[in-house]
């Protein structure tokens, strides 16, 4: 029986076998640990990392509140560099809570999906 961490890699694996992030429409890949969540946007043509954002230095609010800010954190970057566009990677994590809040509040900072 695998346990959760080669699970999620194994899973990983297959969902970016599927996308691919180019500069005109970067991946937005998010992880979750247990104590906080990050985001970044990567150009998966020449392997650079565009911009990243993560909630290890904001303190006030819980878990999910952070998750949105950092949405909204990225959202906000990422139109700055004029990139509208993004390809969602989700890491292997399941599509709920906070890598979901993630997800929602980039897209209604106006990030299209």
């Amino acid at each position: 029986m695998q346990n959760k961490v080669e699970k999620r890699i194994r899973l990983k694996a297959k969902i970016r076998s599927k996308i691919f992030g180019t500069s005109e429409r970067p991946r937005l890949s998010v992880f979750r640990s247990n104590k906080f969540i990050y985001a970044q946007l990567i150009d998966d043509s020449t392997n650079k990392t565009l911009l990243q954002a993560n909630d290890a230095k904001i303190t006030k609010g819980t878990k999910s509140e952070r998750a949105k800010q950092v949405g909204k954190i990225i959202a906000e970057l990422a139109l700055k560099q004029k990139i509208s566009k993004v390809i969602f990677d989700r890491n292997g994590f399941k599509y709920t809570g906070r890598v979901k809040l993630v997800a929602d509040e980039a897209r209604s900072s106006g990030l299209k999906f």
